[in-house]
Formats: structure tokens, sequence, C-alpha cells
């Protein structure tokens, strides 16, 4: 790549790395061989430069399965140092070109140590990242979009960013646009004048202008109907809201904080979101990452579940047998957050004696393809060596579901060298005996 090229790419973005479709470094800028402090050497796998040998991975396993991702990793140079890592994917889904990442140095903070910030607990680095973020976010009244899959916990980001600026003291509204049919909805947003339907005996506010001078939270966004988006479009624009029926706009002082499961650019490529109102609602995104994300925080959010239970009298359980946190930690947690909560409210249910024991939780969690989960976790790979490799790629195999293409994409190597560091460790298809 040309330096007139490195030099425009660095004013845009300051430090940045380019991927060809192999994940392979193109180029960096020099304030990215600057942050980094170690040679950046072109054609390397970026995954060796940035996740190195430790045992999380997330940018690796992201790209693998290309997959965008906003996250934190370890400096590769400096011990107690971090930097944030933001991927965007060059050309669309299914002809992917490249990747460029954008990095960013992060100040120290302290990994250890579990925290409660407004309702989420955490002791994981990336979570308390998004905290320092929503902190910075909730300062101004810029629209934000919360990404996060179902269950992770997107009001309580959104609650947060409310509770955090000044119009803490204003009302927090909450809508969900894919649980209201899209004649009601338009009606509950904006509000209708009297006579504007039949039974519309009176002028009724809709959420917008009950949020005035508050926020407006609107919960799985792009689940809304095309017509209702232009709407909400022209609310975001001129800053008033025009109820059914009535001629006259309503001007109104609101935040607007979105948040859905979906990616809205795929959705503005279907033709199901608008382009101009992705815009207007994605200026600051924030991405929540997913419990299975952070399999430290299952057993610090089990135990916290357990305490807030005995508060309420909900449960005599006073400790969770280590086999039980087990298979709470070895499970995907496909519905985060709220599936825990969910499985733990079963167990409380029906638990008996002081200990919360494997038996006791729901069979979805003691069971693996359908079958009661062994004393000891089933491998998808025997080996014969304790190196440390072994484990780094055992683990790489367990997180890509067993695909070795995905793995060896995640570790920075060929399948065929990822092959035969397989042989030589002695790792083998098949559960140990």
């Amino acid at each position: 790549m040309s330096s007139l090229v490195e030099s425009a790419l660095e004013a845009l973005s300051g430090p940045a790395l380019v991927l060809d479709d192999q994940l392979k470094i193109v180029t960096a800028t020099p304030a990215a061989v600057e942050l980094l402090g170690v040679d950046v050497p072109i054609g390397v796998a970026a995954v060796r430069v940035l996740c190195g040998s430790g045992p999380k991975r997330p940018v690796a396993e992201a790209l693998a399965a290309g997959q965008a991702v906003q996250t934190v990793v370890a400096h590769p140079g400096r011990e107690k140092r971090r930097i944030g890592v933001r991927t965007i994917p060059i050309g669309p889904v299914r002809a992917r070109t490249g990747w460029v990442l954008l990095l960013e140095e992060l100040p120290e903070i302290d990994s250890d140590g579990a925290v409660l910030f407004h309702g989420m607990w955490t002791q994981d680095a990336g979570m308390k990242e998004m905290f320092r973020v929503i902190e910075k976010v909730a300062r101004s009244d810029t629209t934000v979009l919360v990404r996060g899959e179902t269950g992770a916990g997107k009001e309580l980001v959104a609650q947060a960013i409310h509770a955090l600026s000044r119009r803490a003291k204003g009302p927090f509204v909450a809508i969900n646009c894919a649980a209201l049919p899209a004649a009601l909805l338009e009606s509950e947003l904006f509000g209708h004048a009297r006579g504007a339907f039949t039974g519309a005996v009176r002028d009724v506010q809709g959420h917008v202008e009950l949020a005035s001078g508050g926020t407006l939270f609107l919960d799985e966004v792009a689940e809304l109907p095309l017509e209702v988006q232009a709407k909400l479009l022209r609310v975001l624009e001129t800053r008033t809201v025009l109820p059914v029926g009535a001629r006259k706009p309503v001007p109104i002082d609101v935040r607007f904080v979105s948040a859905t499961h979906r990616a809205l650019r795929r959705e503005v490529e279907a033709g199901r979101f608008r382009g101009d109102l992705m815009y207007r609602l994605r200026v600051i995104p924030i991405f929540l990452p997913p419990l299975r994300a952070r399999p430290g925080d299952v057993a610090l959010l089990a135990q916290q579940l357990l305490r807030e239970a005995r508060q309420r009298g909900d449960t005599e359980i006073a400790q969770i047998s280590p086999e039980a946190l087990r298979m709470l930690e070895a499970h995907d947690w496909p519905g985060n957050v709220r599936e825990l909560r969910n499985a733990l409210a079963y167990a409380f249910a029906l638990a008996t004696g002081s200990v919360l024991l494997p038996s006791d939780l729901p069979p979805e969690i003691r069971t693996r393809s359908g079958e009661e989960m062994p004393p000891e976790p089933p491998r998808t790979f025997t080996r014969q060596s304790d190196d440390p490799e072994a484990e780094k790629i055992l683990r790489a195999l367990e997180r890509a579901g067993g695909s070795r293409e995905r793995a060896a994409k995640s570790l920075g190597m060929s399948r065929v060298t990822l092959w035969r560091r397989m042989r030589d460790l002695g790792l083998k298809p098949g559960r140990p005996r």
C-alpha cells in the first residue's frame, strides 16, 4: 500500500491495521506500529500480533467466524496495558475482501475483582471497558444504539446511560418495538388525537411525548415496520412529534437510546430497515458481549443471584456445589443472563436442602445431546501432552465448535499447520478413557 494511502488512513482513523481475506496484515499505519511497540511484519497473521498466545482470543475468533467485533486485548509489549480493537469489514458478507482494525490504547484497569455497575455485575475486563464507554457517552444527548443478544442486559445499559446523564431526573420510558402490531405501535409511540379512529375518545400522549425531558428506550428497534420507521425518522429530524389524527406537531426534548440483537447494516441491505434512520440511531454504537464471551462471570452472577434470592426469602439454599457450578460454566447460555436467572429460579424452586446440587438444575443444563452430563466434562479431542500449546489448541477447537478451519484461523495458522501440531502433540478425535 502506498505511503499516501497509509497517511490518508492514519489521518482518518489513527492507529489501524488493514488485513486481507486471509486475516494477514497488508499494512499498518505508523501510529499503529508506535502503539503496539513491536514489529508489525507485512504478510503475518494479525491474530499473532494482537492475540499472541493468550487463552482469550476474542479478535481471532470473531474474525475467523467472519463477524465484526469491538473488544479489548492485552498490550503485546506492555504488561497491565490494554488495547481497544474495533473491526470493520471490507466488502459484503458473501464477498469479504478484508478487514480494517482500528486500535486505541486504553488506560490501566484492574481486571481482577468484581464490580457492580448500575445493576450489572462483572469481573470481565471487556465489560469494565464498556462501563467506561457508557460513562463517557452519558454526558451528551447523542443517540446511542446498544447491540447485544437477547437476554444480555441491553435495557440495563440504557438505564445506566439515563442515570448518568443530565436527564437522570426526567422520565425513562421504554417500549418493545417487537411486542405490538404496526397499527397499535404507531399510536403507542406517537400518540393519537381525539377522533383519530374508532374508540379514540380523547387525546393520548405517545411514548415519545411521555419521555420528553428524559430518555426513550426503543428495544428491538430493528423490528419496526417500515411505515413507522419513516415517521420516527421525521421525529428525529424535526424534534417534533405528530400524533395520529393530529394536524399540529408537538415539540419534544428526548434522548433516544435504541437496542437490537440484529445487525442493522444487514437489515438495511435486505431492505427491511431504512439506511437514513440507521445513521440517525447508530451515532454511538455500544456492543454488549454475550455471557459465553465472559465465562468467568457465570459463577459470579450465580452467587449473586443466590444472595438476592436468600434476601427475598425465595430459597433456603446456602451454597452452590462445585459440580453444579461446573455445569453452569460449561453451558453455552444462548439466552445469556436472562437464561441464567431463569435456570437458577428453577433450581431454587425445586431444590431441597442447603446445597444446590447438579440434579436441581434444569434438564438442558444437566444434559448434553440428550444424555446426562458425566462427572468430568467430555472433550472433543484427547491429548497425550501437557504442553501449554495443546491446551491453547483445545480451547480454540472448543470455541470453534470443532471446526478445524475456524480454529486454525483464530490461532493464526493454516489448517495443515494445525493438523501437524495436533499430530505432534497427540491431539486425537474422541473422548478420554
